[in-house]
């Protein structure tokens, strides 16, 4: 597999200085993304670069994974208008935790001579004195070369700290020391990351080379992927609830399910090259079935099968393909049935729930009393409205439809305490208390 070609037909390659695919084809090349523990989980954003690790183990070269400990102190200025909170240790430290756990879903730490490799950056900087730090790598960069980078420039009207415009430095330290201390010779990373990512192969080139030395055994090398954005220009990655997370206890498997399967039709082909590991020919495949019958929304459910079994496992995919038949498809009191008490909180996360007691449910004379009165109009605003829905055959209790609205309350419990109300589209559960 060759590395630089897998990008380019996956549409991932942005940007890369002379020399780099020459130097993938030679040999087995060492080869870092950074991550600042800015948050407890990564989010689908950073899978688009760790994607970048992924294909390039796979072309045998070796990975290595920064976890920024230190530079996450300081926070990347790179696409921000202002500066970023600031992160206490133990927070950071706990952070650093969780997004080492998920890097070891996608990258084999065990494959030999390529395994992949995790470093955090805080373990050289905190032996770094201030004063060594200026003369290490300071003396190197001039104020005019890093003022000329876009992440500074756009900053400089809005005011920009001592503190994030040394962020780049830092960086380029990183690469420097892994160049030199790890073997590294190729940093990647999102386009927006290019002016850091080049400070770097700036500093290994003067510190080791001189300022006139381009021999190739001092060369480092920089590659970037695109930033993801919708067909509209927007932004990748947000649902309306907020970033859509790596961590099953922040974005649960059907969530994330559900936001690849409600991509727009005019991002699929992109993002089926990007996030999945399907390969060209299945993927042209694909899209020549779903141009046949969009209806089925067959590259939808690719990307979210491919990436949810990646970041979730196979069960929680299943999970989350039987909680969307069950709040969407074409469930049956079957399906109720079969759902683990362990699964029943995930499935309905989210389902608005109405309390009823026992006193409530036996003075319920039917379904539309039960649907309306009984539920405190929480339901059904009114017995009309319930009576309305009923016959427009818009109402269903267990996925079984109602016909009748003097039907008696003859209800099947779920887990003994839920019954579920379907009003069209939308879900509703009543509690048994």
């Amino acid at each position: 597999m060759n590395f630089i070609e897998e990008l380019r037909w996956r549409g991932m390659l942005h940007d890369m200085t002379p020399g780099t695919e020459e130097q993938l084809q030679k040999e087995m090349t060492a080869g870092y993304i950074g991550f600042d523990p800015t948050a407890a989980s990564l989010h689908i954003g950073n899978l688009a670069t760790i994607m970048l690790l992924v294909h390039l183990q796979r072309a045998g070269h070796k990975p290595f994974a920064l976890v920024g400990g230190a530079t996450g102190m300081i926070g990347d200025p790179s696409g921000r208008s202002t500066e970023r909170d600031y992160l206490s240790e133990d927070t950071l430290r706990y952070n650093q935790e969780g997004i080492r756990s998920q890097l070891t879903r996608f990258l084999n730490f065990d494959s030999g001579e390529n395994a992949a490799v995790m470093v955090n950056n805080y373990d050289w900087f905190k032996g770094i004195l201030f004063l060594d730090f200026l003369r290490e790598a300071g003396q190197h960069i001039t104020v005019n070369y890093m003022v000329a980078k876009d992440s500074v420039k756009k900053r400089l009207e809005t005011g920009l700290s001592f503190m994030e415009f040394s962020y780049q430095l830092l960086q380029g330290y990183d690469f420097y020391w892994l160049y030199k201390n790890k073997g590294v010779r190729l940093q990647m990373g999102g386009s927006d990351q290019w002016g850091n990512i080049t400070t770097g192969t700036e500093l290994i080139r003067r510190k080791e080379g001189g300022q006139t030395d381009l021999r190739e055994e001092h060369q480092a090398f920089a590659l970037t992927t695109p930033l993801i954005t919708k067909s509209d220009g927007t932004k990748f990655g947000k649902s309306a609830g907020g970033n859509i997370w790596l961590d099953p206890a922040l974005t649960s498997p059907y969530q994330f399910y559900q936001f690849w399967l409600n991509t727009a039709d005019a991002d699929c082909p992109r993002l089926i090259r990007v996030f999945t590991l399907l390969q060209k020919e299945e993927i042209e495949e694909l899209e020549r079935q779903h141009a046949e019958a969009p209806h089925l929304r067959l590259l939808q459910k690719a990307i979210a099968k491919d990436v949810t079994i990646r970041v979730h496992s196979e069960a929680g995919y299943e999970l989350a393909v039987k909680a969307s038949e069950v709040l969407f498809g074409k469930a049956t009191l079957d399906t109720l049935r079969s759902i683990k008490v362990d699964e029943f909180d995930v499935i309905f996360e989210g389902v608005p729930q109405t309390e009823i007691s026992a006193e409530e449910l036996a003075n319920s004379k039917d379904i539309t009393d039960l649907l309306s009165t009984a539920s405190r109009g929480e339901v059904y605003a009114s017995k009309g409205e319930a009576k309305r829905a009923i016959a427009q055959n818009a109402v269903s209790v267990n996925k079984m439809k109602i016909a009748d609205p003097a039907a008696p309350v003859a209800l099947e419990w779920l887990q003994d305490r839920y019954v579920l109300i379907s009003k069209g589209k939308k879900n509703h559960l009543l509690k048994k208390v």
